[in-house]
């Protein structure tokens, strides 16, 4: 279901109007969220390892050499999605609760986090030429849409149409940023 990005994409980015979901930076399998997830204490969660944070700090680099324009960032609670923006777009976004990792929650606990997710995904952009940046987690997305992207630091970018609606378009994974901006 990975639909894989190519040169063209960034120039209709550009233009603005898309929504890209960013996936936290590559994290330490070995060490699991404590469940329940205490927010307050990072040292409960999944820390990224410095290569995922080395790669957000490119894609962060990439999204701006690439003239993406964001207005917006919205981020997941978790520490490791809070580093990630933090390393990627600097201390300018908004913690977004209901960006909350879904994988430990029950389907009743989802639901307000599933919907919030849905609804920003496919709220069309109110900014002209802007995107809307969201830094969160694959589980959020395979409870959305049945995508699970495997790779962390992956952007993921649709196309908001309104009324719960979306286009997924495409993609795009960190190690393929360099190829995508040497066609420029």
């Amino acid at each position: 279901m990975e639909i894989p990005a190519n040169p063209a994409l960034l120039e209709k980015i550009r233009s603005g109007g898309y929504v890209l979901y960013m996936r936290h930076g590559r994290t330490d399998p070995h060490q699991p969220d404590q469940v329940p997830i205490d927010l307050e204490d990072c040292a409960t969660q999944r820390p990224l390892i410095d290569q995922g944070r080395a790669e957000i700090i490119m894609v962060g680099k990439a999204l701006r050499r690439a003239g993406i324009p964001i207005s917006t960032v919205l981020v997941s609670p978790l520490c490791r999605a809070v580093e990630s923006a933090l390393l990627a777009f600097g201390p300018d976004f908004q913690v977004e609760n209901k960006l909350m990792y879904t994988a430990h929650l029950t389907s009743r606990q989802k639901l307000p986090i599933i919907a919030r997710t849905l609804e920003l995904i496919a709220t069309p952009v109110s900014e002209p030429e802007q995107n809307r940046m969201l830094v969160a987690h694959a589980p959020n997305l395979a409870d959305i849409m049945g995508y699970f992207p495997e790779r962390e630091g992956t952007v993921i970018v649709f196309r908001p149409l309104g009324n719960g609606k979306y286009e997924y378009i495409a993609s795009i994974l960190p190690e393929d940023w360099d190829g995508l901006l040497d066609y420029q």
